[in-house]
């Protein structure tokens, strides 16, 4: 099934709020460049299995039927869609991303699919390391494919600690760097030879070549639960899925 951004005009940024955004101008850039074509490339790549992903972190964030929601980098709102279900008509979902474009493409989601949930979403254009919410909002977060690209980890892991209220969960899905070696070598293989030549047919093997980078670049599941220890989480675990390629952070306020 086509994704819908290529049969509907984007809607005027208006209906998304803004706040100041300190992000990386570059990153930022890209996955504006990259809005048009981001959910079909998923579908492609993944050969629809980020779906399942996505709801296994809706799940694990513990969201429910009147819950104040977040969900951080929402992109163009596969998140945000799945985790105003849990939250239903007495709930509050915002999804937050530096992206104008990806938020631009949520919004047009949401108006398409009039779903009667999801009346229960705000759009926010903002910064995931100075979150525009006060101390203790949200029932519960989460995170996809986002956690890996912010310029400070620990200051985001910080600020999701701070606008979630206590006993809270926050749930971070995104690509994992494994230790295990063929498991790593797999991952490599699938970017040089399937993820890259899939995002040079729509003209964006530039973008999408930084993902190797980005993966080297992050922290392995260890890591992950004590980046979200060290800010004050009670709890964290990091769960392999995927087949080792992706992992989920699961850390209790």
């Amino acid at each position: 099934m086509r994704s819908l951004q290529f049969s509907v005009p984007l809607l005027p940024t208006s209906r998304f709020k803004r706040h100041s955004v300190r992000c990386a101008s570059d990153r930022q850039q890209l996955f504006n460049r990259i809005a048009p074509v981001y959910d079909n490339l998923n579908d492609l790549l993944s050969l629809g299995q980020h779906r399942i992903w996505k709801r296994m972190a809706v799940s694990w964030s513990g969201a429910k039927t009147g819950d104040s929601l977040l969900d951080l980098c929402c992109g163009s709102g596969d998140l945000t869609f799945l985790m105003s279900e849990k939250a239903g008509a007495d709930g509050k979902v915002i999804g937050l991303d530096f992206s104008k474009e990806q938020l631009s493409i949520a919004s047009s989601r949401q108006y398409l699919l009039s779903k009667a949930c999801y009346n229960n979403i705000e759009w926010v254009e903002g910064d995931a390391l100075d979150l525009p919410f006060s101390n203790g909002y949200f029932d519960a977060i989460t995170m996809g494919y986002g956690l890996r690209n912010v310029v400070d980890k620990r200051r985001a892991m910080q600020e999701m600690f701070r606008v979630l209220k206590p006993g809270s969960r926050v749930s971070i899905l995104d690509f994992n760097k494994s230790m295990q070696p063929f498991t790593a070598l797999f991952q490599e293989w699938m970017i040089d030879n399937v993820v890259v030549p899939t995002a040079t047919v729509y003209g964006l093997a530039k973008e999408y070549q930084y993902l190797k980078t980005s993966i080297d670049e992050f922290l392995t599941g260890k890591e992950l639960e004590k980046l979200a220890l060290d800010a004050g989480f009670s709890y964290a675990r990091h769960y392999e899925i995927g087949g080792g390629l992706m992992g989920n952070l699961v850390a209790a306020r």
